[in-house]
């Protein structure tokens, strides 16, 4: 089994990433961390493989968490799973050996897709370590044991709107006790109120929402949105 860490400021959030780990063979959470130190702290301890690594912690950035791990001598294996999506982030990521990158809000298959990349690279890695000495053809197999194919976007959705954006509001309603509006499901997932309204619109016109109003004191009634079980 590979033990993973799941480090992520919103306990919410860190434990969706621990539900879709469980979820795929060979992986299993052996600790959460909602900031750099308890993370710092589990890898410490020497019992984490992998480290799903969130950037914006309340006391340090990810990537200096990664910076401290390195200094120590930890060589834990990290994929970065966050919002911050610039390219400098990316690349310093790149640079102190993050071997993936997943940008929020992703699906549980693209996570699994790295994951699965992930083990087949140990798997690699290990068939090759035994020999002692890599030539160039076991090399390629190492480093080709880490490339993803993308998944395919989804046909039924409009130009602009994304698999992974329409995956996060359909959980938030999902599980939602009540009707939301627009923005409460803004607020819940962090989108501006305009995206959560476009895809809110379009989930309701696919017939995966269904749509009623509430009446005011200012008489303009109030969309909200409550989901349609299959």
């Amino acid at each position: 089994m590979i033990d993973v860490l799941v480090v992520d400021d919103d306990f919410r959030v860190a434990e969706i990433n621990a539900k879709y780990v469980g979820k795929v063979p060979g992986f299993r959470v052996a600790a959460r961390a909602h900031s750099a130190a308890q993370a710092l702290a589990s890898v410490q301890r020497g019992t984490i493989d992998l480290v799903l690594l969130d950037h914006y912690l309340p006391d340090q950035t990810g990537l200096e968490l990664v910076h401290r791990m390195r200094d120590q001598g930890h060589g834990t294996d990290v994929i970065m799973v966050t919002a911050a999506g610039d390219v400098t982030t990316v690349q310093a990521a790149m640079r102190l050996g993050a071997l993936h990158y997943l940008v929020k809000p992703f699906t549980f298959a693209a996570l699994r897709t790295r994951l699965d990349s992930y083990a087949a690279l140990r798997r690699t890695v290990d068939r090759v370590g035994g020999r002692g000495i890599a030539g160039q053809e076991q090399v390629d197999r190492i480093f080709s044991a880490l490339r993803t194919t993308p998944a395919p976007a989804s046909p039924g959705l409009p130009s602009g709107h994304s698999e992974p954006t329409t995956d996060l509001i359909c959980r938030v309603l999902h599980h939602a006790k009540h009707p939301l509006s627009a923005h409460e499901v803004a607020a819940e997932t962090g989108l501006s109120r305009s995206t959560a309204q476009r895809y809110l619109r379009h989930l309701e016109q696919a017939g995966r929402l269904r749509l009623s109003l509430r009446y005011g004191d200012t008489g303009r009634p109030e969309h909200r949105y409550a989901w349609v079980a299959p």
